[in-house]
């Protein structure tokens, strides 16, 4: 190793590459990150998670949401809402979190290269500084942890301002009166549900029958529900086949799908899926290749074809969350020196923050009618706690699926107020191989939405006694 500049060189600053390059700093390794961009957190900091999550909080705060339910629709806490106020929270985060970052990257003597990083061979890393020139950098150990982009369609009139990307929306200059989001994954639901509860009239068209198909079907209900009741409109087992922005007016888009209808927006936000930002690392130098969506193939250890060069996060594909990128970028850096290290994907948590959020951990009652597996479950809504009345949430469930006859449980799946948080409770228990019965005699605080572990524990046990 004394032969190299570094014992290991992360590419990529990103939740993955943040928690490989400080779990090789703690093992006493010289680390090294090299970033693109100007700023560190990757997409994850800067123009995904946790910019569109401080935007949802701005606008369920500003629009009174939490509290219509006590003080009616018209109730808000700003009239006349505009992008400012929303990015206002969201720049104050944005820049709180990545002086956090970079603090503890420093704090761990990881030093911070900023260029754009690729490969001259499997050991060395051709960096263009961004403060100009270039230099080569070399290491024992390399982690590929570039996250991803979103993915445009050459066909597709892409400018920034009427017809989007994910990426583009934070540079909105005005809430759309219309908006029209094509594609219903995670992030196309999360946008679609945040500006609709703006007030925003949103239409979701998706080539699939159903939203997110790997959610709990009555998840998925529920959130169709209050989608509609926000005047939301789904066009699902609908095809787009053109994209046309307004020549004469020059603020409209016009969308034409394949069953002939034709629908008019403000703004169209085209947000199907996100590819590997590799392309710019020369992975052929490395003996690399990455897919047709750039995204690369690793083994249960996050090592590529290539034994010490290793990726982690978004550009290994599923799941695609930063909790699980975090988790990766450290199981990675733990195998790459030699140090043993367990985790438990399996008990990974979703989190789904639209409006309302939605969370899950363990098996749907879907997968379990597939596999054969005997279960029951048992249901509380948050309405039935008096947390949930003082939050103002009555619509909020929290359901739980258990072993018909071990009575283990299997499943754990909320919407509503919290969720992403209260998930972390069953998630715990199954960690230990739980069963329903726990709830049960467990002691909650009063009031609080977790009380409804113990309701909903009961109500299932209830049904297996009649």
């Amino acid at each position: 190793m004394e032969n190299y500049d570094y014992d290991l060189i992360v590419i990529g600053s990103g939740p993955a590459g943040q928690k490989a390059a400080v779990q090789a700093a703690k093992l006493g390794k010289r680390v090294a990150i090299v970033e693109k961009k100007t700023v560190l957190g990757g997409v994850c900091i800067n123009t995904g998670t946790i910019p569109s999550k401080t935007l949802r909080e701005a606008a369920m705060y500003l629009s009174g949401y939490r509290l219509h339910n006590v003080y009616g629709e018209s109730y808000s806490v700003k009239q006349g809402i505009t992008m400012e106020d929303l990015l206002f929270r969201t720049d104050y985060v944005m820049r709180n979190e990545i002086d956090v970052i970079r603090h503890q990257l420093l704090r761990n003597d990881v030093d911070l290269i900023y260029g754009q990083g690729a490969f001259g061979d499997a050991h060395t890393v051709h960096v263009t500084l961004t403060a100009g020139g270039s230099r080569d950098f070399t290491a024992d150990r390399i982690v590929i942890a570039v996250g991803t982009s979103a993915t445009e369609d050459s066909r597709i009139p892409f400018d920034g301002k009427r017809v989007l990307t994910s990426d583009d929306v934070l540079q909105m200059d005005e809430i759309p009166r219309t908006l029209t989001v094509i594609g219903a994954g995670v992030i196309g639901i999360e946008y679609a549900s945040i500006f609709a509860s703006l007030g925003t009239r949103v239409t979701i068209i998706d080539k699939r029958s159903r939203l997110l198909p790997f959610v709990d079907g009555e998840m998925i209900e529920m959130l169709s529900y209050h989608l509609r009741e926000r005047r939301a409109t789904m066009r699902l087992g609908e095809e787009v086949t053109a994209i046309q922005i307004d020549g004469e007016a020059g603020n409209g888009v016009q969308i034409t799908l394949a069953s002939g209808k034709q629908i008019r927006t403000s703004k169209a936000l085209y947000s199907i899926g996100r590819s590997g930002a590799t392309d710019g690392l020369n992975l052929a130098a490395a003996g690399l290749e990455a897919d047709d969506r750039g995204r690369l193939r690793v083994n249960e250890h996050y090592q590529t074809s290539i034994g010490h060069v290793y990726a982690v996060g978004d550009v290994i594909g599923f799941p695609s969350l930063a909790s699980s990128s975090m988790e990766q970028g450290r199981l990675a850096a733990c195998h790459a020196f030699g140090v043993e290290a367990a985790s438990m994907p399996h008990l990974i948590p979703y989190g789904i923050y639209s409006v309302p959020e939605i969370s899950m951990v363990g098996k749907t009652e879907e997968e379990l009618t597939e596999a054969g597996v005997p279960y029951e479950v048992g249901k509380s809504s948050y309405r039935e706690v008096a947390r949930g009345q003082i939050l103002g949430d009555l619509s909020g469930l929290l359901k739980l699926i258990f072993h018909l006859e071990t009575r283990a449980l299997l499943g754990v799946h909320i919407i509503g107020e919290g969720a992403s948080e209260l998930v972390h409770i069953g998630q715990s228990v199954m960690a230990y191989d739980g069963k329903i019965d726990y709830f049960v005699k467990t002691v909650f605080n009063y009031p609080t939405l977790a009380e409804c572990y113990k309701i909903a524990a009961l109500d299932g046990v209830n049904r297996l006694a009649n």
